[in-house]
C-alpha cells in the first residue's frame, strides 16, 4: 500500500534497498522504461531525485508534483505495477510489490 501524501508540491520519502543491490538499482534506473517515464511525467512529477545512503541501504527520494490527483493514480497503472514487480527482488516491498515507502516530513526548506 502506498503512503497517503498531503496536498503539497514537494514530497520526500525513504525506501530500503537490499544489501549489495546498489549497482543493480542504479542500472535499472539508468534504463528506465520510456513508458514508465512518460507515465511519471504525465502524473506531473518533476525534479525527481533518489539518493542512496550506502551505510544503511536506505534510498531517499525527493520530487515535485504539479497534480496530486494524477500522482495518486500512478499505483493503478499497469506499467507502474510491472515496474514494482521488476524491482521487488532488490528492495523491500509490500504484498502488492509496491516499495515499502515512508513519507518524510519537511523540517526545513531554502527556496
Amino acid at each position: 500500500m502506498q503512503p497517503k501524501y498531503k496536498s503539497m508540491n514537494r514530497l520526500a520519502f525513504k525506501m530500503k534497498l537490499f544489501p549489495g543491490c546498489a549497482q543493480e538499482y542504479k542500472k535499472r534506473h539508468d534504463r528506465l522504461w520510456p513508458e514508465l517515464l512518460q507515465s511519471l511525467k504525465g502524473a506531473g512529477i518533476k525534479e525527481y531525485s533518489i539518493f542512496l545512503d550506502e551505510e544503511t541501504n536506505y534510498l531517499f527520494s525527493t520530487l515535485r508534483v504539479d497534480d496530486m490527483e494524477e500522482f495518486e493514480k500512478l499505483p493503478t497503472l499497469e506499467i507502474m505495477q510491472k515496474w514494482w514487480k521488476y524491482m521487488a527482488d532488490i528492495m523491500d516491498t509490500n504484498a502488492d510489490y509496491s516499495p515499502v515507502a515512508t513519507e518524510l516530513n519537511e523540517v526545513f526548506y531554502l527556496p
